[in-house]
């Protein structure tokens, strides 16, 4: 993407492959990224603002297990969504300060694993099965890897160590920018880079010159 703003592309649908595929990418971006980080840098700030590191691996983490309250939904045909309450959301993420580097590496390591382990023993009639996600939407199992990809490659970057976006794989980045164009309604994008472009959208920093400033996303 080059030039001036102009009319947003469109983009093939992705597939629920390629999804795992970026799911697994990001989860090892963040974990890698995660391992090298000891007490002092835990605490620092992350790229999202009023969040340390501790927070995002926290909320990461929770995230992990809260997906696979959905897939045990999916599984079994238990309806178990992935939070109790917005309080047990909120109360996941504020507990991260409270635990050691190890205690949260431990966790974010566990329940990404954990996760990947029930995403992969799912049946072909399993992945079909609808369940309901945090903001309400109801959709089939198979959405699972696309909602985590979207959370751990974009996180992996919010660390703050080093991975931007230019490091994600560029099929994600491509659904990703096509997914927040149209919860956001922009009809045209600015010109740059797609990683920028990416960037630009979700809300984080970027080289866009004359791109006017959007709220968070994620």
């Amino acid at each position: 993407m080059t030039g001036p703003i102009g009319p947003a592309p469109t983009s093939p649908p992705r597939t629920a492959a390629e999804a795992r595929a970026w799911a697994r990418t990001g989860t090892a971006l963040l974990l890698d990224a995660a391992a090298g980080l000891d007490e002092e840098a835990f605490r620092a700030p992350s790229l999202l603002p009023g969040w340390t590191r501790k927070h995002l691996a926290a909320h990461v983490a929770a995230n992990a297990d809260a997906l696979g309250n959905l897939v045990h939904w999916a599984a079994t045909g238990e309806r178990t969504l992935m939070y109790a309450s917005a309080e047990e959301r909120a109360a996941g993420i504020a507990k991260g300060p409270d635990l050691t580097a190890r205690q949260l590496r431990t966790w974010l390591t566990g329940s990404a694993h954990r996760l990947a382990d029930g995403l992969d023993a799912l049946t072909d009639e399993q992945w079909q099965r609808q369940v309901v996600t945090a903001q309400g939407r109801t959709v089939p199992a198979t959405e699972l890897p696309w909602m985590r990809a979207r959370e751990v490659c974009v996180h992996a970057v919010d660390l703050g160590t080093g991975t931007g976006f230019a490091d994600l794989p560029e099929g994600f980045l491509t659904a990703l920018a096509e997914e927040i164009r149209a919860k956001r309604g922009l009809t045209a994008l600015p010109g740059g880079p797609l990683p920028e472009v990416a960037a630009w959208l979700a809300g984080r920093p970027h080289t866009l010159a004359d791109a006017p400033r959007l709220g968070p996303w994620l």
